[in-house]
């Protein structure tokens, strides 16, 4: 049974990935066609998510009530998944989707980072490998060629995309509190309160605009079904299966899916380097979950070399 278990976490956060990589085919032409912006779409997303998650609680006869002791943690992840939303969407408007999704692909670093300075997981030897191949990528990626540059507003943006999805992964894996609420549930309130911090934004002055063709429904409706229910809902419970590293480290099919659809159906270009610097940050998250036998490839190799004795 807990072998099956494990299947399903790894099945379930790779779906999750997969889904979350269809942001930027279903935004992208929102904002280019229909002239909308980041926080109008992801205000339409969260809401039209919310009906799709109450029917599947009535179906499953889950209840909506709350105890008093899950509203502020279950808000607080809706804040959290609200920020990580609104930055990355923001990024596609300075930089090529493909390349803010594998950006965005930091967080599982963030996840083991945090984890350990805070959670008291082993700072394992494969780390440092894993930030310096990082690194190395991130400088390709942000390297300046032939007139053209990474926007560093950008490049900002996704990494408080990155952060504050990381932030969630955690939370979502250590309360217990959090734990014990049905996945539809949590995932219910998480884009109900989410909500409310673009309402903020229309109240402080950003102008609420629609779609002004049906397609642009479609686009929304796709936005609100495959990254939003189905990616959330296959994250939550992956994480409740196997945990938040190797939940994140899963995720690696999320910037390769956005990749693909920003190719065929964007039309945007990659360039070598590009490619080269995206390959190397995704190898660097993978370092995160095979770090055990190279922690113990590392060890051996010490100690086939001990250090000499000092006279």
């Amino acid at each position: 049974m807990k072998t099956s278990s494990k299947a399903w976490g790894y099945l379930l956060a790779a779906v999750a990935a997969a889904a979350y990589g269809t942001n930027p085919a279903f935004a992208v032409p929102l904002y280019d066609a229909e002239g909308m912006n980041a926080a109008s779409v992801l205000l339409f997303r969260y809401l039209m998510g919310l009906p799709i998650l109450a029917a599947l609680m009535a179906w499953r006869g889950t209840g909506f009530a709350l105890s008093r002791n899950e509203w502020l943690p279950v808000v607080t992840l809706g804040v959290l998944m609200a920020l990580s939303s609104l930055g990355l969407f923001e990024s596609y408007k300075w930089m090529n989707s493909g390349v803010a999704s594998t950006l965005l692909f930091v967080y599982p670093v963030m996840v083991a980072l945090l984890m350990a300075l805070f959670f008291h997981e082993r700072l394992r030897l494969s780390l440092g490998i894993c930030l310096a191949v990082m690194g190395a990528g991130l400088a390709l990626l942000m390297r300046q060629e032939q007139g053209m540059e990474l926007s560093v507003y950008g490049c900002m943006l996704v990494g408080i995309s990155a952060l504050t999805y990381a932030l969630y992964i955690i939370m979502v894996n250590v309360s217990a509190r959090i734990r014990a609420i049905p996945t539809t549930r949590l995932l219910f309130y998480v884009l109900l309160s989410g909500s409310f911090v673009f309402v903020a934004l229309f109240l402080a002055g950003t102008p609420l605009t629609m779609p002004s063709a049906p397609i642009g429904w479609v686009n929304l409706g796709s936005l609100a079904l495959i990254p939003t229910v189905i990616s959330l809902a296959c994250t939550t419970r992956a994480i409740q299966l196997i945990g938040s590293t190797p939940t994140a480290i899963l995720g690696a099919l999320e910037p390769v899916a956005a990749v693909v659809l920003s190719v065929i159906v964007l039309h945007q270009t990659l360039t070598g380097r590009e490619i080269v610097g995206g390959i190397l940050i995704l190898a660097a998250a993978v370092i995160v979950i095979v770090g055990e036998p190279i922690d113990k490839a590392l060890l051996h190799v010490r100690r086939m070399f001990p250090r000499r004795s000092q006279r």
